[in-house]
């Protein structure tokens, strides 16, 4: 995707689109749009994510990084305080003490940009969006997602105060764009990245990350399962523009050499910790496998597939114990509070087939996931609710219906669902299908499924093609559910589309790039952007040519055309004629 800048020769005027900023009440709270300027002489203002990346204006190096955007706004509250932090150890990264250091290719080990030290709540207090939103607070960062989402900032403050929403920011992450997750907003859409232990590097997964949210993604989870797991993150955090999610527990695995049954919460504590001082905006936490819950996954036909979801299955059966993520919850919630990272409680029972959806499990799992949702917004903890899976369609409005009535409404994060089995390399669109309709009836936030999904680690073109999928289906429940302003986007294209002016259908599409490319591999001349038709029905069956043909021949009749009151004369009029002739419909031949 790159900014255009070309200009008419009739007018001058500059057409394609370019990165603005729609300003707040303060000089530093500028919200970025991207801004389609189109040959009509209108514009067209767009949900932008890609950071500064896109600004010409602005220089950006990831050696540096971005600049702490809500540095200001989160020392301006006098609520947080700098300290130490721990210091970083070898097996942060997956290392043992004389492990070499490998795969970071062009890129160095240890993140050369601004020292920094973390910050905390003072004295451990909560500093978290919920807490400011009960309190009656409006933050900078509320204000600037009601400028995004084109709602009040009481708004904004009203559903994070009821849990129905999420604000991700944690207090070491200023670099990011705020922007929130609930049913009254715009369905968001999270792309995953992450090395694993066999391919991918640091500068690769950055690189990623950069790219997706040139797309569209509204956060990126890093799911890094190998070496380097620290070094990895503190790279994405320090240039990403979007919130950063992770799974502690991989990296908390990778600390005991992948052995399960070595973990204790101390290790996993220590983790959480370190994640947070760096920055991490939400965490999953599967707490809601019980060890009572993991013989009733025994006659599924895909058993458990969630990584997460096994770990603790697997701890569970070793120790013959509960979770220790389920019996240290409070003082989890304890430690999020005072960084305000955001809980995402993971399904780990979610189904990994057809065959297993909605099952006793699954939904014994969800019950679970509503007390914790309780109990960490007690701790002022900001908490979304993480679901399936593999759901065929007449199945999943069930999952969102329970969701909202156990959870209070508290966001849904789901991965998909994907409604069927049977299309490996083809899963996003199989999840796309479900991903539309549990977004439409309620889904806030959508994990989105490339077509690498059981096939492999996703590449930068898979990732592209995932997020593009995903927030199709996103815009689609928007759509649906009727959000301020989601139809103006469509409108533009529309009239764009019936008027054949080209540059602007390509400008407003989703894929720019891609929708120009595909028009010009069979009509390539220049001429062809001015021209009533495409390839597919040619200059002579294009069914919006004769449409417009129509339209211009009787525009005269048309615009005075009968008003409503002469329309319902006729109409009676016509209604006497038919009770005169019998009221019959058929009437017989005249000789």
């Amino acid at each position: 995707m790159t900014s255009q800048d070309a200009r008419t020769s009739e007018t001058g005027r500059q057409i394609g689109w370019h990165k603005d900023y729609v300003t707040g009440s303060r000089p530093d709270l500028r919200v970025p749009v991207r801004r389609v300027h189109l040959t009509n002489g209108q514009d067209v203002q767009l949900y932008d994510t890609s950071g500064p990346y896109t600004d010409p204006a602005v220089e950006t190096d990831v050696r540096r990084g971005l600049q702490p955007l809500r540095e200001n706004w989160i020392i301006g509250r006098g609520d947080t305080e700098e300290y130490a932090g721990r210091p970083m150890r070898p097996e942060d990264d997956g290392l043992k003490h004389t492990s070499p250091r490998g795969g970071l290719k062009n890129l160095d080990a240890v993140f050369p940009g601004r020292p920094r030290q973390p910050r905390k709540g003072r004295g451990g207090a909560a500093v978290t969006q919920l807490a400011y939103a009960r309190r009656g607070e409006i933050t900078q960062e509320m204000e600037y997602v009601a400028l995004r989402e084109n709602v009040s900032p009481e708004t904004v403050r009203e559903e994070i105060a009821a849990g129905r929403a999420v604000l991700p920011a944690n207090v070491n992450h200023p670099e990011i764009e705020p922007m929130i997750i609930g049913k009254k907003f715009l369905v968001k859409v999270n792309a995953n990245i992450g090395n694993s232990a066999v391919t991918s590097s640091i500068e690769e997964e950055v690189e990623k990350m950069t790219w997706a949210t040139r797309w569209g993604a509204d956060t990126v989870m890093d799911l890094s399962t190998g070496r380097n797991i620290h070094t990895t993150r503190e790279w994405v955090l320090r240039n990403s523009p979007v919130p950063i999610g992770t799974v502690p527990l991989y990296q908390a695995l990778e600390k005991v050499d992948g052995k399960a049954e070595e973990l204790t919460w101390e290790i996993y504590k220590d983790t959480v910790i370190e994640q947070a001082e760096q920055g991490v905006d939400y965490m999953t936490v599967h707490a809601g496998v019980l060890l009572r819950y993991v013989p009733l996954t025994a006659r599924r036909k895909t058993g458990i597939v969630s990584r997460g979801g096994s770990i603790m299955a697997a701890w569970c059966l070793a120790h013959h114990k509960e979770s220790f993520l389920y019996e240290n919850f409070e003082e989890l919630c304890e430690i999020l509070a005072s960084y305000d990272v955001t809980y995402s409680l993971g399904d780990g029972l979610r189904p990994g087939s057809i065959a297993d959806a909605n099952d006793e499990a699954q939904f014994a799992e969800l019950r679970t996931l509503g007390e914790l949702n309780t109990i960490a917004k007690r701790h002022n903890v900001q908490t979304m609710i993480e679901g399936p899976g593999h759901v065929p369609m007449h199945k999943i409005k069930e999952n969102i219906d329970l969701q909202q009535e156990i959870c209070e409404e508290a966001p849904f994060y789901t991965l998909g669902p994907l409604t069927t089995d049977v299309a490996p390399a083809y899963d996003h669109i199989t999840s796309g299908i479900g991903a539309a309709m549990i977004a439409w009836w309620g889904t806030a936030m959508l994990c989105y499924v490339t077509p690498k999904e059981h096939l492999g680690l996703p590449d930068r073109d898979d990732v592209k093609t995932g997020v593009i999928t995903y927030k199709i289906a996103a815009h689609a429940a928007d759509l649906a559910k009727g959000h301020p302003g989601a139809q103006d986007w469509d409108d533009a294209l529309s009239d764009a589309r019936f008027e054949f002016r080209w540059e602007d259908q390509f400008n407003l599409a989703l894929d720019p790039d891609t929708a120009r490319a595909f028009h010009d591999e069979t009509l390539p001349a220049e001429p062809a952007k001015t021209a009533h038709f495409c390839s597919m029905c040619g200059p002579k069956f294009c069914s919006m040519k004769i449409s417009r043909s129509i339209t211009e021949q009787f525009a005269p009749d048309l615009a005075g055309s009968a008003s409503d009151q002469e329309v319902e004369a006729g109409m009676l009029q016509k209604s006497k004629e038919f009770a005169a002739a019998g009221n019959r419909v058929y009437l017989p031949l005249a000789d």
